[in-house]
């Protein structure tokens, strides 16, 4: 499984936009957003492992692109496959509801303060391609909070081996990349900088008919 040839450029280009590259450094607590991924939550159990954060929040219900994989939730999921990786039963919480990368953030710390816990720093653990939204969400709702992003270290081709699906990658990194902007438009999250060359990359995806996961115009 993998990428066209002639769309592998433009591909690796949003890919390497969406990488935060922030470097890893303890925090108070691990944040795993729910996804398709369970890539996400094995990330979060390594990183609890290595000493990162002492408990992890797992905080998704379910999308159409998810009911059919995880169908108890992508929190529940992802709390089943961290227990199965060694993480400690009472270092998980689970926020089962949220159901967009804003509740995500909102319910995980209302979460997180109804259990009297005080959080100054936290990593967002994502899929690789969501790093930047997470983080641009993050900072508008939660902005006195110190945020790291993280996802499993993968380069593009293996991730796409890992998923097991090229359309549905390209597909998210292009909806992601128009998020970065109509997020920040609509008060959804911070204003973040898209250089020339990832524009010029989304704009070919798009007019190569990648258009699955766009947000409609009128929106």
């Amino acid at each position: 499984m993998t990428l066209p040839d002639g769309l592998r450029h433009d591909v690796q280009t949003l890919w390497d936009y969406h990488d935060m590259r922030h470097e890893l450094r303890p925090a108070d607590v691990g944040i795993g957003l729910g996804s398709h991924d369970l890539g996400v939550a094995t990330c979060a159990a390594e990183l609890f492992h290595a000493g990162m954060f002492p408990r992890v929040v797992f905080t998704g219900a379910n999308a159409p692109t998810t009911v059919e994989r995880f169908p108890r939730g992508e929190a529940v999921h992802y709390r089943e496959h961290a227990l199965a990786l060694g993480v400690p039963d009472d270092a998980i919480l689970v926020e089962p509801e949220a159901r967009n990368t804003g509740d995500n953030i909102t319910l995980t710390r209302k979460l997180l303060e109804s259990r009297g816990l005080e959080v100054g720093s936290v990593v967002l653990i994502s899929r690789p391609y969501q790093q930047r939204r997470a983080y641009a969400t993050c900072k508008k709702l939660w902005p006195e909070v110190d945020v790291i992003c993280a996802s499993r270290p993968l380069p593009l081709n293996d991730y796409v081996e890992s998923i097991g699906d090229v359309d549905r990658v390209i597909n998210m990194l292009v909806g992601d990349t128009q998020r970065i902007t109509v997020y920040a438009e609509r008060g959804f999250a911070v204003r973040q900088g898209i250089p020339g060359s990832v524009a010029e990359a989304y704009d070919r995806l798009v007019r190569a008919g990648f258009r699955r996961r766009l947000l409609p115009q009128d929106w």
